[in-house]
């Protein structure tokens, strides 16, 4: 298995409420600053389309998601109380999406699995 064969992409969408995009991009500050810790943070970073903002993160495995959810966990309170999740995935080899499957059901994800991949 290759480098990237583990990794674990996280793609949430957050519909922010009117009125609040600035409160939120003070959040995202916070979440990178945060995220900047994890070890097994391979990038995080957001992008904004009206009151939509999209993060694109990935890490190393399954557990560096959990480690990375577990961190950021009260920063994401704070976003989900002036945004909604508009869509929520996580892509990676299946290997590495079941150590997730059970942990975060509740956020009941949309689950892509790795089928092939080129890696220069």
């Amino acid at each position: 298995m290759t480098y990237l064969s583990d990794t674990v992409s996280i793609h949430p969408y957050f519909r922010v409420h009117p009125g609040k995009l600035d409160e939120f991009k003070a959040l995202m500050a916070e979440f990178i600053s945060k995220t900047a810790t994890e070890e097994a943070c391979l990038f995080y970073e957001f992008s904004i389309g009206g009151d939509l903002v999209f993060c694109r993160e990935a890490y190393r495995g399954g557990e560096g998601v959990l480690v990375h959810l577990e961190n950021v966990g009260d920063i994401l309170s704070r976003a989900l109380k002036i945004s909604d999740i508009e869509r929520l995935e996580f892509h990676g080899a299946a290997a590495e999406l079941d150590k997730l499957r059970v942990p975060l059901s509740d956020l009941n994800p949309q689950w892509f699995e790795l089928e092939c991949s080129l890696q220069k």
